[in-house]
């Protein structure tokens, strides 16, 4: 993976080798840290790169920290400045992927999460996929289980937290599946690895509900309301029982990195007719154009980066 040349930190844009804390930083020894994940996307015709939904994702950034007991210094319109300043620093022409960092610079032996120093850190990378078969994903019911709201704040973007999916992700791509579906306590669906995950049965979109230890994905979001708005679907928020996977009629997967991934095949068995369904497909379509600003209706999302539109309000 190719490096960043330059990241944010202590408050301005530096040289990305000068952005360094020490080993006995407390975060990175107690996992105390914050995240947030942001794509831009290339829109070739009219040469601009278009940073989507910045607000509603430093909006969560702002949640996750709070969970912490932290508090941002920098307002969600400020953090979206600095991603479009950094991503200019980079002079990106392809699709990229912004990662905001909230660390407690402490170097202090003692797990706590009171009495620390938050600071805010931000780089950014060329990226395209996540999933690599991102078109016919196959993928299994993982061993391990969901994180619990009562352990660990599931639908905050906390550092510590994703040890959990990547014990989900390496084992089920060491057993040769390009992802997993994790199950909660009480064996419900409720995600991938690291992706919001949904359903089509009979015409009808169905998703777990944001109270059953999911993070509440921006894709997620985007995408319910996309299929209510422009393809009138109608989207049930329900839980999902592991065998309706094996006899619904289309399943995929949402995430900023993972875009919308489709999923063909669970624990090598077929979903539906084995193939993308025809919703996923018209699904992945439009949001592919409206994050490139293809779709005039949804040009308020998408922040320009180069000097040639104005921002939008939100």
């Amino acid at each position: 993976m190719t490096l960043p040349h330059f990241a944010y930190f202590e408050g301005q844009i530096v040289p990305y080798s000068k952005a360094k804390v020490g080993v006995m930083n407390h975060t990175l020894n107690y996992g105390t840290g914050a995240f947030g994940g942001l794509r831009a996307y290339w829109n070739n015709e009219r040469e601009q790169l278009y940073l989507f939904r910045p607000i509603d994702h430093f909006k969560r950034f702002a949640k996750s920290a709070r969970l912490l007991r932290a508090e941002l210094e920098i307002d969600p319109e400020k953090l979206r400045d600095i991603a479009i300043e950094l991503l200019r620093s980079e002079g990106y022409r392809e699709d990229s992927y912004i990662r905001p960092l909230l660390y407690n610079d402490d170097e202090i032996i003692g797990v706590r999460l009171h009495d620390l120093h938050p600071r805010i850190t931000m780089f950014s990378i060329p990226f395209t996929r996540y999933v690599e078969r991102d078109d016919a994903a196959h993928v299994t019911i993982s061993s391990w289980r969901r994180i619990d709201d009562n352990a660990i704040p599931a639908r905050g973007k906390l550092t510590g937290a994703y040890l959990n999916s990547a014990y989900i992700k390496t084992t089920a791509v060491l057993s040769g599946f390009d992802e997993a579906l994790v199950l909660t306590a009480e064996g419900h669906i409720v995600e991938g690895s690291a992706e919001n995950v949904f359903m089509v049965r009979d015409g009808i979109l169905i998703t777990p509900p944001v109270y059953d230890n999911i993070l509440e994905g921006i894709t997620r979001r985007t995408i319910m309301t996309l299929a209510r708005d422009e393809l009138g679907i109608e989207v049930i928020e329900r839980k999902i029982d592991r065998t309706e996977v094996t006899i619904c009629d289309e399943f995929f997967m949402t995430g900023t990195a993972a875009l919308v991934t489709a999923v063909t095949r669970v624990d090598h068995q077929a979903i539906g007719s084995g193939t993308m369904g025809p919703i996923t497909r018209e699904l992945r379509e439009l949001y592919d154009d409206v994050v490139r600003g293809k779709q005039d209706s949804y040009m308020h999302w998408n922040a320009p980066v180069y000097v040639k539109e104005s921002l939008p309000a939100n």
